[in-house]
């Protein structure tokens, strides 16, 4: 661990104007080893998240009370964010209907827009081919501009299959025809789009309780494909990730919630790769639009907003056939969970899922009876449940959340609710869909979509220089330039040293006079780099570069850090990667020390890599070293997440070399990250108090407990070892 006092960085832009002189700032002094030359090199006192404790008390979401006309709280409406700060709401039920109402339920084909910059509800004037009323149906956004809506059920409890699309820009609305074998009418399905086909499963019907069928529509010819037997579902969310599309969650055929996850491989099928040919489906084709007069009593629905239903009124229906006697062409799989410590339930609480960065995130939001709330991730390619973050840093007791609704790249998350305390007139404040939670998933070590796809490829070599390598592209070719001396014809034009690490050499000779930072402690070993690529991909190194600091003349620069976490971050801005690799890749302890580097010289993008892979791969070894360098950082969420793995596997991590390592204040502070009702219970003691609760703490019950293994267990806390944790899962 690096025990710094001083250390050099190039101030930020507002500090110094960007014509460098060597007149010292008031709050800079020049640095010893240059006073009197011409050299415009600053010292600066320790790094503030070097030299104390983040006072950070840790991210919380934002909640935003909208203003205006408030919505009612509406029921199997679709809630999508559309981008631009925007989210729209389109039919659904008023909540609230007199029992007496339900043979006509109120149902809507209003368009509601929030704009989350002015908090402000309006309602949308729009035109065109206007749907008819309904819910429980589905709105994808298609094209970045257009809301694309299939389905739902009308106030006449009839089941539609039509497909309209909503033109964001210019609120017009119309009603592509479309060829081929329409599927059944449904609603509560889901519906997801991939590749410009609409794919469509599962839902309810007025004829089978739960459909268990999957089509598509190719919107490239607006062509609907044969219907295939999947799996039996409604409520249910489906998402499309490496290659298969993957359900989860919902009501089955037995009306149970579910806990199954289910995927169908859609790579290598030309049923999926191309779009039915017209004229050529096993069912009779019939166009999509059939249509429904407005009912004699030409009543048009209200509730409770004053929003009155648009003056036209139209359903869509579609022909009803037996159970599709086809079986999906592709290998469908389907894996259910039994227990694991981090499973959350799916039958307490009200439960959204959405797909973000190769996981599939859990909110386990409060319901009317208490119950145990967090946000959860399962990891598609490890099918492994983490628990992100626990229900109160999240949400407020005080409040029903009823939709939820992300952005494309899969880094926020915005959930649609009202407070539940009842106003001084008596009514219910939960009419009106009246605040919004607004999350940032990166702070919980989400990626996002596109830059998990980013990491994921580099896993896969496609270079031809370097096939060899488990990088890709041109990262695979420059890393084998990276740190080759220049007499091995390798280019290298500059030199970085660090702090050595203790088993590293150790150069005793001393720094030169030219180069602009003294080290505190011995240097590393140099490490040759080129100062093209360090100008293209650091941007502290480009700022000091054209201010012509000392650096830019002795071309040689110290970083006061260890050796094998500068090497790791230079690594990384050869290759763009942090992925573990026997030979190449990072390790978690460098990893860490990049996190704290990536903080000092405010790079974004490698925080949110480094904080991704520590949270992902947290383990008994390199606990206390993540919780060490997660404080120095400042990544509060991270650094929860870490002292509540020591604290649950305390007996190994004190026997650990990570901890063992840490300076005395740090031993200090992390013993202190147990509440004061905490105690250390061990043994036979341990087990007795797993088998009390019905599931095992410190180890898994198919392991033998050792009379050594120890644990913190703080009040009201009673989760098990996540290193030897079984998840409890089924394979069918």
């Amino acid at each position: 661990m690096a025990h710094t006092t001083t250390r050099t960085l190039l101030p930020p832009t507002n500090v110094l104007p960007p014509a460098m002189t060597s007149t010292p700032s008031p709050a800079l002094s020049n640095t010893p080893g240059t006073t009197g030359s011409s050299s415009n090199t600053f010292l600066m006192s320790a790094s503030p998240v070097r030299s104390r404790r983040s006072a950070v008390e840790g991210y919380k979401p934002k909640m935003i009370s909208t203003i205006g006309a408030k919505p009612a709280c509406l029921v199997n409406a679709s809630v999508t964010y559309v981008g631009d700060d925007q989210i729209y709401a389109f039919g659904g039920f008023d909540q609230y209907t007199d029992e007496d109402m339900l043979t006509m339920l109120p149902v809507y084909n209003h368009v509601l827009r929030l704009n989350l910059i002015t908090r402000q509800w309006n309602l949308v004037d729009n035109y065109g081919d206007i749907p008819g009323v309904r819910m429980g149906h589905t709105a994808c956004l298609w094209q970045g501009s257009k809301l694309l809506v299939f389905g739902g059920e009308n106030e006449h409890r009839q089941h539609l299959a039509d497909v309209i699309v909503f033109d964001l820009k210019t609120a017009h609305w119309t009603q592509p025809e479309t060829h081929g074998p329409i599927p059944r009418g449904r609603a509560r399905h889901s519906a997801v789009i991939y590749d410009d086909k609409l794919y469509i499963s599962g839902g309810q019907t007025g004829h089978d309780s739960v459909l268990d069928d999957i089509c598509y529509l190719d919107l490239k010819t607006w062509t609907w494909s044969r219907t295939w037997r999947f799996v039996p579902r409604y409520d249910h969310a489906s998402w499309i990730w490496n290659g298969r599309i993957w359900i989860f969650g919902g009501i089955n055929d037995d009306m149970e919630k579910s806990n199954e996850i289910w995927w169908l491989d859609l790579r290598g099928s030309p049923e999926f790769d191309h779009a039915m040919k017209y004229g050529t489906a096993d069912r009779q084709m019939t166009s999509s639009r059939h249509r429904f007069a407005v009912p004699a009593s030409g009543q048009l629905a209200t509730g409770s907003t004053g929003y009155t239903a648009n003056s036209s009124v139209q359903s869509h229906y579609a022909m009803s056939s037996t159970r599709s006697p086809y079986v999906a062409p592709g290998s469908i799989s389907s894996l259910k969970f039994h227990s694991s410590p981090n499973l959350p339930s799916q039958a307490a609480g009200t439960h959204f899922h959405i797909f973000s960065s190769g996981c599939m995130l859990d909110f386990v939001t409060p319901a009317e009876l208490s119950c145990e709330t967090s946000l959860s991730s399962l990891e598609l390619d490890t099918l492994r449940w983490q628990k992100l973050a626990e229900g109160r840093d999240l949400y407020s007791p005080n409040y029903r959340w009823h939709y939820c609704t992300t952005n494309p790249e899969g880094t926020h998350a915005w959930l649609l609710g009202s407070p539940i305390e009842s106003a001084a007139d008596g009514n219910h404040n939960g009419e009106y869909l009246s605040d919004v939670l607004a999350i940032d998933l990166r702070k919980y070590g989400i990626l996002g979509n596109e830059l998990a796809s980013d990491s994921r490829s580099k896993m896969m070599p496609s270079s031809d220089a370097n096939v060899s390598s488990h990088l890709t592209g041109i990262g695979a070719d420059l890393s084998l330039t990276f740190d080759q001396p220049p007499e091995s014809g390798s280019g290298a034009d500059f030199i970085i040293t660090a702090d050595a690490d203790d088993d590293d050499y150790v150069d005793v000779s001393a720094p030169d006079p030219g180069t602009a930072s003294t080290a505190v402690g011995p240097a590393s070993r140099p490490i040759h780099v080129h100062k093209l690529i360090l100008h293209a991909r650091w941007p502290h190194f480009a700022r000091l570069w054209s201010a012509q600091m000392a650096e830019f003349h002795s071309k040689k620069m110290h970083i006061p850090e260890p050796y094998s976490a500068v090497r790791a971050f230079l690594f990384y801005l050869y290759t763009d990667s942090i992925a573990p690799n026997p030979h190449n890749g990072p390790t978690l302890s460098d990893v860490a020390g990049m996190l704290v580097m990536s903080n000092i010289y405010d790079m974004p993008r490698l925080r949110l890599l480094c904080v991704n892979r520590l949270g992902r791969e947290l383990d008994i070894e390199h606990a206390a070293i993540i919780w060490e360098r997660a404080a120095t950082a400042g990544e509060d969420w991270l650094k929860q997440r870490a002292a509540l793995f020591c604290m649950q596997n305390f007996g190994r991590l004190v026997r650990t070399a990570g901890f063992r390592n840490l300076n005395p204040a740090s031993l200090i502070e992390l013993c202190c990250e147990a509440s004061p009702e905490s105690r250390v219970v061990g043994g036979e003691d341990l087990e007795l108090l797993g088998q009390m609760a019905g599931r095992p703490f410190g180890v898994s019950s198919n392991r033998k407990r050792s009379l050594g293994s120890a644990g913190v267990l703080t009040a009201g806390e009673e989760d098990g070892d996540e290193e030897v944790e079984d998840d409890g899962m089924d394979v069918n």
